[in-house]
């Protein structure tokens, strides 16, 4: 197994779907299970390899398993209705009572990652809030789940389960996506809440219940404020992380990731708030299409952050995934010189610190 230097690099989670590992996930042409397997083995091969040989210290499957990020869940319990908007992208809507499905989805990406790499792997599973945000309908939820509130604590339990199964299959990182939370940097997404703090407390309290207790694994939470966004054309959140401090404070995990290129992030010496036990993985790549950072530019912003943070304490990532969500365009090559760039940068940063 691989030991980590100092500033060790990692990617959030998705890396950008290839155009055959589209066609794959969207069974175009439908295959048989064996044929679909071998094909998809192949792909993810493809992405351990870029990951190491661009340098990546901690990698992924690059989320190439799943039609969506947080549709997986749809993997694992049933009471989802699935189907795919005009453009093709994927939705999961609750419409009924969640009852276990398939345990172990998640937990198979990581059995075969451990099979084709020495190097530490990095499992990502969606929060509880953030599946409340995005698969809670009114007209089509309400009969199952009379709150929104109500479904988020639903998923709890499947998710812990299956948080359990990746740290049996050999995870050294869980990592939980959570978005939603950081929704609460934004006055504007604030002023949409009677209570936001009560809301922005409620969707740690759920995350820590998945976590609690779960021990021989590094627990993560990344923190994104849509930078993905600027793959799919979103709106991106104004506002820095104040706001939010002293929930995130409150996360019985290991490891935040948070983004730090992007302007609105606000100012580094939010460090100073934060529980010095946390480890830091700073987004200091942007994930923008077309936009490559140079190596000396992403070392830059770990040296602003090294100062108010020890640096055995920072690890270095993108801002978010390249592909987050299966609609995303992003070129499978310029996330390579990306992570490329990145492992440079903490080449560059060793020798300085060291």
């Amino acid at each position: 197994m691989s030991t980590l230097p100092l500033f060790p690099t990692s990617v959030v989670g998705s890396l950008p779907r290839p155009a055959f590992v589209l066609d794959l996930i969207n069974d175009r042409p439908p295959l048989a299970p064996d044929r679909y397997a071998h094909e998809m083995e192949a792909a993810v091969r493809f992405a351990v390899a870029l990951q190491e040989h661009a340098g990546i210290d901690v990698v992924t499957d690059g989320e190439w398993w799943r039609k969506s990020y947080i549709g997986v869940i749809a993997e694992l319990a049933h009471g989802f209705e699935v189907g795919a908007l005009p453009d093709g992208r994927p939705f999961t809507v609750v419409t009924g009572k969640l009852s276990p499905k398939t345990p172990g989805f998640i937990a198979r990406e990581v059995t075969f990652l451990k099979k084709i790499t020495r190097k530490l792997i990095k499992s990502t599973l969606p929060s509880p809030a953030l599946l409340g945000e995005r698969m809670w309908q009114l007209d089509r939820s309400v009969r199952a789940y009379a709150r929104r509130d109500d479904f988020v604590r639903a998923c709890v339990p499947i998710l812990r389960r299956e948080l359990e199964l990746v740290r049996d299959a050999g995870a050294d990182i869980a990592q939980i996506d959570d978005p939603h939370l950081c929704l609460f940097v934004d006055p504007e997404v604030r002023a949409r809440f009677p209570d936001p703090d009560a809301a922005a407390a409620f969707a740690v309290d759920m995350i820590n219940e998945v976590v609690s207790g779960v021990t021989g694994i590094k627990l993560a939470v990344h923190l994104c404020r849509r930078a993905g966004g600027r793959a799919r054309g979103e709106v991106g959140h104004a506002g820095g992380y104040g706001p939010i401090i002293r929930h995130l404070n409150n996360l019985k995990v290991h490891h935040l990731t948070m983004e730090f290129t992007a302007p609105q992030a606000g100012d580094m010496e939010v460090f100073r708030e934060l529980r010095p036990d946390f480890e830091i993985g700073l987004g200091c790549v942007d994930v923008t299409p077309g936009k490559i950072d140079p190596a000396e530019t992403i070392a830059a912003r770990v040296r602003q952050a090294a100062k108010f943070l020890d640096p055995r304490r920072i690890t270095l990532n993108p801002d978010c995934g390249f592909a987050p969500g299966s609609g995303a365009v992003v070129s499978i090559d310029e996330a390579y010189k990306k992570l490329c760039h990145e492992a440079e940068a903490a080449r560059i940063l060793r020798a300085e610190f060291g």
